[in-house]
């Protein structure tokens, strides 16, 4: 595993980091803490020293698992939570300053630590960023000792240009794969003169990327990519990212003959990591094997010159053009 800075908050990061929504078990499936107890330790076996939770994953069960995991670890894992999503509805109107104090301590309280390594507001609507009280809220908390570092997780390019403005910003969680190229020409610029750290989210496009999906595959019915293709549920880019499935798998069609039929996830992880703005690529889990197959990518080659023109040349053709300008 290698590391990375993640901006200037003093942090190394693996390069490959976990993600927990899927935390104790696949989406929408009953909670196992055994299963989230062993995916953590596989994690930190293969090197994975930064894990991203929220509030809201398994309404708090996720956080808990990993402030048990964390205790008397001889290594330091790095946790960053997010906060906001519990808010209904999630409006503007709902982010108050004391609702950002009181979602802080919680997860504090969750984790089991005095300090929060990294808090983040979750996808808040636009018009927050537009609300200096709210950050300076964070603020206040970092001068307490609450929080360590503050960042943001984002929906739009513009969100995260305008979160930088804030003195104090730490990082911005964006998503960024082979078919959500905007970032890297809009956002990571700023980020890098800045020193703030870019933790990507969503690498294989909801799995589409994986090379696994064809027109026959079924999800289940609390699976988001059953029920949030056209933005149902929440930010429509969140699932596939953003990409008409169909289109999304003759997509996947090009990439396969540039990288093979099999081993599309490490190329695509492998992808992420040829920016060096990037501090850390955030890869979901529901079992120890995914992560002993992603944090392979770490060890990867670099991508050829003619690779990387090659998958530019495959988002140019068919994805630019309906999803580039929405996010």
């Amino acid at each position: 595993m290698k590391y990375r800075d993640l901006g200037n908050t003093g942090m190394r990061v693996s390069e490959i980091s976990l993600g927990t929504w899927q935390l104790g078990g696949k989406w929408g499936a009953d909670y196992s803490e055994q299963t989230a107890q062993t995916t953590l330790e596989t994690a930190y076996d293969h090197g994975i020293n930064f894990f991203d939770t929220a509030d809201v994953y398994n309404d708090g069960k996720s956080e808990r698992s990993i402030g048990q995991f964390i205790k008397g670890k001889a290594e330091k894992v790095y946790v960053a939570s997010k906060c906001g999503r519990q808010i209904t509805p999630h409006v503007s109107a709902g982010y108050t300053c004391q609702a950002v104090v009181r979602y802080t301590e919680e997860s504090l309280n969750r984790l089991g630590v005095d300090a929060l390594d990294l808090i983040q507001l979750h996808c808040p609507p636009t018009d927050v960023f537009y609300r200096p009280e709210i950050f300076e809220t964070l603020q206040k908390l970092k001068r307490e000792g609450k929080i360590k570092h503050f960042g943001v997780s984002i929906e739009r390019v513009e969100e995260g240009l305008k979160a930088m403005e804030y003195e104090g910003m730490s990082s911005i969680q964006v998503i960024y794969n082979m078919f959500r190229q905007r970032p890297d020409e809009a956002l990571f610029p700023l980020a890098k003169e800045k020193g703030v750290g870019i933790i990507c989210r969503v690498p294989l496009a909801s799995g589409l990327l994986t090379g696994k999906f064809t027109q026959k595959s079924e999800f289940g019915k609390s699976d988001h990519r059953f029920f949030n293709r056209k933005g149902e549920a929440f930010d429509k880019g969140e699932t596939f990212s953003g990409v008409d499935y169909d289109l999304g798998l003759q997509a996947v069609a090009e990439l396969k003959a540039i990288f093979g039929e099999n081993g599309l996830t490490l190329y695509a992880l492998r992808w992420i990591l040829m920016r060096d703005e990037v501090s850390c690529v955030i890869t979901g889990a529901s079992g120890p094997e995914q992560i002993r197959q992603n944090t392979a990518a770490s060890d990867l080659p670099s991508l050829t010159d003619d690779q990387m023109a090659q998958v530019k040349a495959v988002y140019d053709q068919l994805i630019r053009n309906p999803v580039h300008y929405l996010w």
